[in-house]
């Protein structure tokens, strides 16, 4: 099957003909390449007002996931209590550093879809943690809204707790679906 290509690669401008050009758009590359489009009929032309363009926002990034989990810390387990949000180690910030219930100084490392680099990374931040006379012993708790396999069998083999996120809960959403209890 022949599939045409499109040759003119970004960024382009578009200039719209008038006059006696009225119909003609002339698309040009970078490179000065010209691709000119001649409209033989008009059948219909309308424009929309759509107002001003609200943007994208992304939702459910890792920093939403992180301040939504630092306001509502308990979700992790009854007696939690946040120390501090983007606790820094020599390698880099740690996403929560927290005390459960026992007292017992916990480091949590937050993404959105935990892979094994993930645990990898919480593995580093808890070598570094458990030196520091003051915070030792350092638990880890992995925690994302989607965790893979191996990312769990890895964090399980490592004494790392997984907890996996739901981001509608922690923003206070009530889900949709009917249920009992």
């Amino acid at each position: 099957a022949y599939k045409p290509l499109n040759w003119m690669s970004p960024p382009c401008t578009l200039k719209e003909g008038s006059g006696d050009e009225e119909g003609v758009w002339t698309v040009i590359n970078k490179a000065g390449e010209k691709l000119i489009i001649t409209m033989e009929e008009v059948l219909h032309d309308s424009s929309h007002e759509l107002g001003v363009d609200p943007g994208l926002i992304k939702d459910g990034v890792e920093a939403h996931l992180q301040e939504l989990l630092a306001d509502r810390i308990e979700t992790l387990g009854e007696g939690y209590t946040l120390i501090r949000r983007e606790y820094m180690t020599a390698i880099g910030p740690v996403d929560i550093l927290c005390r459960d219930g026992e007292g017992q100084t916990v480091a949590i490392e937050i993404k959105r879809r935990g892979e094994i680099d993930g645990v990898e990374q919480l593995t580093r931040y808890l070598e570094l943690l458990n030196r520091d006379p003051h915070l030792a012993p350092v638990r880890g708790v992995f925690a994302a809204q989607e965790i893979k396999p191996q990312a769990r069998v890895l964090a399980t083999d490592r004494g790392i707790g997984c907890t996996v996120l739901d981001y509608d809960a922690l923003r206070g959403i009530e889900d949709d679906k009917l249920r009992l209890f």
